[in-house]
């Protein structure tokens, strides 16, 4: 928990601001391994766009973690995290028939401050799986996507 602590000191929600928010599962439990829950997750990250909270650059869902850039549209960096978290452990939590925390208390955030910063960024994001071993290909992974393709 200390460590949760220290990762609110000093975060600044500006809207219009590109961020790479990463968000790790209670435990490091591959909850996202399967497929359904992955996909309740990629919901989530849907529904918070089509509220207009965020807007979704490049993400991709691992098994234990989620990588999300986005471009802040209204509110602040923890009440967009607080949502999807949120939602998305009621959802997974119904799923599975249990209750408890899914998420690890916080996220991180990095603002990206250059335009030339944002695609390198997208492109670390999306080869995650194959930094994993999870895949040979990017494309052979279910849970990831950019808006530059």
């Amino acid at each position: 928990m200390p460590h949760s602590v220290s990762l609110r000191k000093g975060r600044i929600s500006q809207t219009n601001q590109i961020y790479l928010l990463t968000a790790t599962v209670k435990d490091r439990q591959p909850v996202f391994a399967s497929f359904a829950l992955g996909r309740l997750l990629v919901r989530e990250l849907q529904r918070a766009e089509n509220l207009g909270l965020a807007e979704s650059l490049a993400w991709v869902v691992m098994p234990d973690h989620l990588h999300w850039l986005v471009s802040l549209r209204q509110g602040s960096l923890s009440e967009l995290m607080r949502r999807v978290k949120g939602r998305s452990a009621l959802q997974v939590n119904s799923r599975l028939g249990r209750r408890g925390r899914l998420w690890q208390e916080g996220f991180h955030d990095r603002a990206l401050r250059r335009e030339e910063d944002i695609l390198p960024t997208a492109r670390y994001i999306v080869a995650n799986p194959l930094r994993a071993g999870l895949v040979t290909r990017v494309g052979d992974y279910s849970f990831w996507d950019a808006v530059w393709l």
